[in-house]
Parts: C-alpha cells; sequence; structure tokens
C-alpha cells in the first residue's frame, strides 16, 4: 500500500528566504535561488529520488540518463509551484498568465444551481486551480489533509492572508463530511484530489500507466452521494510564467447502484489523469511508490 503520510516538506525558515526574495526581487530571482535547493534535494532526498527516477523510467518509459534529469527538473517545477502559490495568494506583482480550457463548463455548473464537485489530483498546481477558479462567481472550498507543520502553516497563512478560497481540512471525526454538504447546498464548488489517501481509507485498484494503482473512493463516493455535477480540473504550467487551466464537461453520474456510479467515475477521472501525467510528466508531485500493492 502506498506509504504516503500526509506530511510535507520545508522549514519555515526556507520559506521565510524566498518571501523576502520574492517581495524585495520578484519571481525570477526566486527561481533562480531554487535551482540550487530543487539540487540539494536531488543529490541528498534519496528516497523520493529513487521513486522519481522509478517514475520516469518505468511508468513514462524514458532512458537513463533522461529519466536522471528529469528527476532534478521534477524538483525544480515542483518549488516552482510553492512560489507560484504564495505570489498568486498573497496579490504580490507578477507577470503571470493563464488560459482557461473549459471555463464554460464550470459557468455552467454554476447556473445550475447545484453547486458541484471539482476532483484533482497532485499533478500541476492543484492549489492555483482553487485560486483561479475566483473567476466564477461562486466560493470555492478545497479540501485537503492538514498537511504543513503547524509553524510553516502559521506563516504562510500571515503571509496569504485572506485566501480566496476556503479550506475545508480533512479531520478523523468526519466533520469535513458536514462542512462538504453544507458547501455544496449553498451552491459552492467542492474541490478534492484524488489521488493520495493515508492509512485506512478504502481504495480501489485501476489501471494507470501500464499497471494498477490504488486511489482513494471518498472523492467519488461523495460526489454521488450528494448527486451533484462532477469536473475533472488540472491547473498546468506551460512555461515559467504561464499556467493552462482544464476543467472537463460536467456530468451526474446518475445510477441506481451508486456503486457503480462511483465507480465509472473513478475510471474516467483516472483515463483524464493519465492524459495529464503522459502530457507533463515532470509536474507529477506524488513521492511515494504510487503503484506498491
Amino acid at each position: 500500500m502506498p506509504s504516503w503520510q500526509g506530511k510535507s516538506k520545508g522549514t519555515k525558515t526556507g520559506y521565510r528566504i524566498f518571501v523576502g526574495i520574492l517581495r524585495h526581487f520578484g519571481v525570477l530571482p526566486a527561481y533562480f535561488l531554487l535551482r540550487f535547493v530543487a539540487f540539494y534535494y536531488f543529490l541528498f532526498s534519496f528516497a523520493s529520488s529513487k521513486i522519481t527516477f522509478s517514475f520516469f523510467r518505468k511508468r513514462i518509459g524514458q532512458k537513463t540518463f533522461a529519466s536522471i534529469m528529469n528527476v532534478y527538473r521534477n524538483y525544480f517545477w515542483f518549488g516552482q509551484t510553492l512560489i507560484d502559490k504564495i505570489v498568486l495568494m498573497s496579490g504580490l506583482p507578477n507577470k503571470f498568465s493563464f488560459n482557461f480550457d473549459g471555463e464554460e463548463n464550470l459557468r455552467e455548473m454554476v447556473a445550475g444551481g447545484k453547486g458541484g464537485m471539482l476532483i484533482s489530483a497532485h499533478v500541476g498546481n492543484w492549489e492555483i486551480a482553487g485560486f483561479l477558479l475566483k473567476r466564477l462567481d461562486a466560493r470555492i472550498n478545497i479540501v485537503m489533509y492538514d498537511g504543513e507543520h503547524r509553524k510553516i502553516k502559521d506563516y504562510l497563512s500571515s503571509v496569504i492572508g485572506n485566501r480566496q478560497v476556503n479550506i475545508i481540512v480533512v479531520k478523523d471525526d468526519i466533520s469535513h463530511i458536514y462542512e462538504i454538504n453544507d458547501a455544496l447546498s449553498k451552491n459552492e464548488f467542492v474541490c478534492m484530489h484524488a489521488d493520495r489517501f493515508v492509512e485506512g481509507n478504502r481504495t480501489a485498484k485501476k489501471e494507470f500507466l501500464g499497471n494498477l494503482a490504488s486511489f482513494p473512493q471518498g472523492p467519488f463516493v461523495l460526489a454521488t452521494r450528494f448527486n451533484v455535477p462532477v469536473s475533472f480540473v488540472f491547473a498546468m504550467k506551460e512555461s515559467k510564467l504561464h499556467y493552462h487551466f482544464f476543467a472537463s464537461r460536467p456530468k451526474n453520474y446518475l445510477v441506481k447502484d451508486k456503486n457503480s456510479a462511483s465507480d465509472e467515475m473513478m475510471k474516467e477521472f483516472v483515463s483524464e489523469l493519465e492524459q495529464k501525467v503522459k502530457h507533463y510528466p515532470s509536474q507529477w508531485y506524488n513521492y511515494y511508490d504510487f503503484w506498491k500493492n
């Protein structure tokens, strides 16, 4: 079973340094410093580097040298997503540009008056996806594990300030289910990630990049239980300062058997995710053995 523990890396001091550079010098100098940080992780994060190398070599089918280079590139791109999140959510001056592919699909969901479930994954910049949705006349709720260390979380909150989106934290007492229900009843969007899970979650295996992988059933079961339209959304980075946002056509999975409905939804999501990962392999940010059974 994949061993993701719901925790992220980084230190408060590291974030402070990058925020200082962003405030005084801008994005590109921060990216320059990031190259050295990414190289450090490339050299010394052996466990995650080994897994990422295996991903490029076995799942994407790249040659050995290309796979090694892309391990470094993956760390570098991941660091950029963290920097970009801080810049955009804090309102710092920037020159980012965006393409919106499928925005009309989400506007259709807003017009439907039932809210909707937006399902994504840890590929591209998943938090920026929520930020970009502020273009819509609807409140955005992102469901996530509380994976940041408390000191880092408090510091980022002080930098970013009032978020454009609401965060619903997954809790052991399942109170987040009531928050999700409340949000959907108010015609709001709920964005969930459907690629990671922690020990004890219900999962199902699907063919993904040539082998079976486990996916959490929770997001798909909730979407069918609440009977709301579903769209698969991704925010992929095309170049240093440009993002491409994708949103699939909304679909209601209406069948008498809710298990069949959630299974159909999962199959379609995994197919969509596979296409995105094949097209943007360097933006796959799961640093554990995703295919371990």
